[in-house]
């Protein structure tokens, strides 16, 4: 094969379409990386040879599932659950597991191949995978919950463990429904190991966890804004979401001296011009987590915000954004509309929040940058920490956690830099990503052989 066919993007890339039918959103994730890669490793033998792009690409297995479960009223349901595990080259499996209607094939296999090169990206060694179940949490009873998730990990349990995969929360799973998986993991296999992470205090779970993936990005855009001579004190900020990513985030910059101006859910979004403050930040998270509330019900203890149905908040104008809600929620048209009103720097704190058009507009016009796999990766990182601390059976003070925090995700922007500088004080952090992460997985790839 000729070097100008190993690096032909179309040709990659209609082979994946053809291999991946009607999985739009895993095509663009992979398509994302490979615009990158292939440029990459135009000149370098040894990754062609070996297919290492194709092989990361094709998950290690998927595995699939049926999931009965019985509600109040004695009704028997059927939801379907899964497991991808994409590639294990540096590490055990890790990735979180998601309960949401929209959960299919095409978004696990987006998440776990996204996973893959974050987890390497922390230096930890994690390998990467996604899970879930298009099971739906809203309205349902703490004993419907319960009764679900018992029978979700009465199948995952036998493809997990704490040196093979190791599942964490995602959107619909938090503290309570890992506690539910956990403990029919145990109830079934008689072992207390580390085989989820994100757990409660008290059986084995490490602080910061909760806050790890909103101060994450947060941290990483002070280090983008840095390289610039610029810090966070006085800077307005618009975020997407009022989970737990969205919250933690507007709470770190609110102490760096930022001003956060939004928060939004499914139904739109609340833009408080006087600033959502620490006592703000604590009612959304009471109300959304506690009482599970709408975020429009902001406006009716703190009246002097509006709230705007069925919009997203990105024509607010802003010095900083931070899309923390869900894939695809920023698009081409909203990131211009973005850098016409001057805004520096975005940073994701969810997983691939921008779409390929807006990727695109954010690159041309060099703004700063962070892709998800970057600046969202805090939260894997204290889960691998979480790892390392139920391997030694111990717990890790908060203020060496939270050091050990900043310090990965410093590592993660030095590494963006190395890969990512394009000369003239501008740094293309979405290679950047891309092609360390990429590294460090096809090298151990390469050290194993073809397996």
């Amino acid at each position: 094969m000729a070097m100008s066919d190993h690096v032909d993007l179309n040709g990659f890339m209609e082979g994946l379409k053809r291999r991946n039918p009607h999985q739009p959103e895993f095509i663009q994730a992979v398509q994302e990386v490979a615009e990158d890669i292939c440029e990459y490793i135009a000149d370098k033998e040894d990754y062609h040879r070996q297919q290492i792009l194709r092989r990361i690409a094709e998950p290690d297995r998927i595995v699939s599932f049926r999931v009965c479960w019985e509600d109040d009223a004695g009704n028997i349901r059927v939801q379907r659950g899964w497991r991808v595990q994409n590639n294990n080259a540096i590490g055990p499996y890790k990735g979180g597991l998601r309960f949401h209607p929209s959960v299919n094939e095409s978004v696990l296999k987006f998440l776990a191949f996204e996973q893959t090169f974050k987890n390497a990206l922390t230096g930890l060694p994690m390998g990467g995978a996604k899970g879930g179940s298009n099971f739906n949490p809203k309205g349902k009873s703490v004993r419907e919950i319960m009764r679900f998730c018992q029978s979700f990990m009465t199948e995952l349990y036998r493809h997990i463990g704490a040196d093979v995969d190791v599942p964490a929360g995602d959107i619909g799973v938090g503290a309570r429904e890992i506690g539910f998986m956990f403990g029919q993991y145990k109830r079934i296999t008689n072992q207390f190991t580390g085989v989820l992470t994100g757990k409660g205090l008290e059986w084995g779970g490490s602080l910061i966890r909760t806050e790890a993936t909103g101060y994450g990005a947060v941290y990483f855009l002070a280090n983008m804004l840095a390289t610039r001579g610029q810090d966070l004190a006085g800077k307005t900020a618009v975020i997407s979401g009022a989970g737990n990513v969205a919250t933690h985030a507007a709470e770190k910059i609110v102490q760096l001296g930022g001003k956060v101006l939004t928060l939004s859910d499914s139904g739109g979004f609340i833009h408080d011009p006087d600033g959502i403050t620490q006592d703000k930040i604590d009612w959304v998270k009471t109300h959304k987590t506690h009482r599970r509330g709408r975020i429009a019900d902001y406006v009716d203890e703190f009246p002097r915000a509006t709230f705007h149905a069925g919009q997203t908040p990105w024509a607010v104008p802003c010095d900083v954004a931070l899309p923390c809600a869900t894939q695809n929620e920023l698009s081409g048209e909203d990131a211009r509309t973005l850098v016409a009103n001057g805004c520096q720097a975005v940073s994701e704190g969810a997983n691939m929040p921008t779409d390929l058009d807006g990727v695109r507009v954010f690159r041309a016009a060099r703004l700063l940058y962070a892709p998800g796999k970057a600046a969202n990766a805090g939260g894997v990182a204290v889960s691998g920490l979480e790892m390392s601390q139920n391997s030694e059976r111990r717990s890790w003070k908060e203020e060496d956690l939270q050091q050990m925090l900043k310090d990965i995700m410093a590592g993660i922007h030095r590494s963006c830099v190395r890969y990512g500088d394009q000369g003239g004080g501008h740094v293309d952090y979405v290679k950047g990503a891309n092609v360390a992460g990429f590294r460090k997985v096809a090298d151990a790839m390469l050290a194993f052989g073809v397996v």
